[in-house]
């Protein structure tokens, strides 16, 4: 039997590197009693995550199906708890326990453990965890760690940056000796910018959550310092691609917001009629050529999603 750290489909930094920093806790530190367990990923690496582990020298987990997960494992899911983001096909009575800093959306069988707080990363939980029971990682971790942090709060920038990231990013940054937050920060996000090397497909599932709203929603997001190009340029592919993923994922609706990170704007590609009138509903304005301008909004989690949930209510 084995334990098995895993973050969610289609995995963010924040989402492979606090198992990581997980991982080195429980096998450090036995009172958790998971001292055997593996990080793991259930999709291949995204660019930013790509760019961070080749610049730290750090090994990418293995990339697993359901066909490797034996139905004695036990599974804690990181970074997220929804059935819809996870592993597909993995029995709910496998998962011992969630650690997450996402709205909680699941019903399992029996107890489990949970460890969810409303901070704007999970690695920034897990850090908090290690504190807990005296325990440093190292230069190389800590910086991922930091920077797993900054990419989920967008440099501290998003609604959904508490006191906790900033005061525990700090820490670490100081761990991983890590002085200019902000040229660190910038190197991250043109990482994260850098998807020259995707489909339009790809682009509009590169980020992406399913919401189980009135009708089933999909909310992709591109975090870009490019936000003009994109529309001008890939527009028209962009939307040819979100037609077809919409039919492959079966949501009735599909929105892909174009975060520009560093004026710190989101403006939506708005599909169909069905899009438009939920999201003027949403955030008000009018949608011009497919696009609507929602302002200063970037965190799907806090600010686009709830808001659409709320006009589909």
């Amino acid at each position: 039997m084995k334990t098995y750290l895993i973050g969610h489909i289609k995995p963010d930094t924040d989402a492979v590197v606090a198992p990581m920093a997980l991982a080195e806790l429980f096998h450090k530190k036995e009172c958790f009693g998971h001292t055997d367990a593996e990080v793991v990923i259930i999709d291949p690496l995204n660019p930013e995550t790509t760019f961070l582990f080749e610049k730290f020298g750090v090994s990418t987990p293995r990339l697993v199906t359901l066909e490797d997960i034996k139905p004695e494992d036990r599974v804690i899911l990181v970074d997220h708890n929804e059935e819809s983001q996870r592993l597909a096909g993995l029995k709910p009575e496998q998962i011992v326990e969630v650690i997450d800093h996402h709205k909680l959306n699941c019903n399992f069988k029996n107890p489990i453990y949970l460890t969810c707080k409303p901070w704007g990363s999970s690695t920034t939980i897990a850090y908090y965890l290690m504190k807990q029971n005296d325990f440093v990682p190292d230069q190389k971790l800590a910086a991922l760690m930091l920077a797993a942090i900054l990419s989920d709060t967008v440099g501290f920038k998003s609604a959904t940056t508490v006191s906790q990231d900033r005061e525990l990013g700090i820490e670490l940054a100081k761990i991983a000796e890590i002085e200019d937050l902000e040229s660190f920060a910038l190197e991250i996000f043109k990482a994260k910018s850098d998807i020259s090397s995707l489909s339009p497909e790809k682009m509009v599932t590169n980020d992406y959550k399913v919401f189980e709203f009135s009708q089933k929603t999909m909310i992709g997001q591109l975090e870009t310092v490019e936000q003009g190009e994109l529309l001008s340029n890939k527009k028209t592919e962009l939307l040819t691609a979100m037609t077809e993923v919409k039919g492959k994922l079966g949501v009735s609706l599909l929105f892909l917001a174009i975060t520009d990170i560093l004026k710190v704007n989101t403006k939506l590609l708005i599909l169909s009629e069905s899009e438009q009138l939920v999201a003027e509903k949403a955030f008000g304005g009018k949608t011009k050529d497919n696009i609507l301008d929602i302002g200063a909004k970037m965190s799907r989690k806090k600010e686009i999603a709830p808001a659409i949930e709320t006009a589909l209510s």
